[in-house]
This record gives structure tokens, sequence and C-alpha cells, in this order.
């Protein structure tokens, strides 16, 4: 799977779970899915909190998961 293939998609998280895992309600689609923090923010060590407007990637293959790749500045 490349780059290409992943669908980007702005959310906001509604529930804080363990092992760095959130339930994060989609913009435009108002579907919440669950997703896990990228290596590159579990390496700056950025805190995700609820209600926090991220940037998710999802693959197109699995609609239900997805992964936090940033966040967004109040």
């Amino acid at each position: 799977m490349s780059k290409e293939d992943l669908i980007k998609i702005r959310g906001k998280v509604v529930e804080c779970l363990p092992n760095a895992t959130f339930r994060v309600e989609l913009e435009d689609i108002k579907k919440v899915i669950t997703a896990t923090i990228s290596g590159k923010i579990r390496k700056h060590n950025i805190n995700i909190l609820k209600h926090d407007v991220v940037e998710i990637e999802m693959s197109t293959y699995d609609l239900t998961k997805g992964r936090i790749t940033f966040r967004y500045k109040s």
C-alpha cells in the first residue's frame, strides 16, 4: 500500500482509550472510528486529549480504523 491509497480526513476526539487509542468522530461523515497515534506523534511526545481536532489517515480497505497523523491547534 502506498501513500496514494490513504484517505486523509479531519475529525474530533470523542473518547480516550488505553494504549494510545482514541475514538474519533469524522467531520464530514459523522461516523465514529477507532484511531491510534502515529510514530511521529509518539516520538515528539504530543499529547492528544478529548475534544482535540486531529487529522486521520485511513486505509481504503478498512474504514473503521485509522491513524492520527496531526493535531490541530485550538
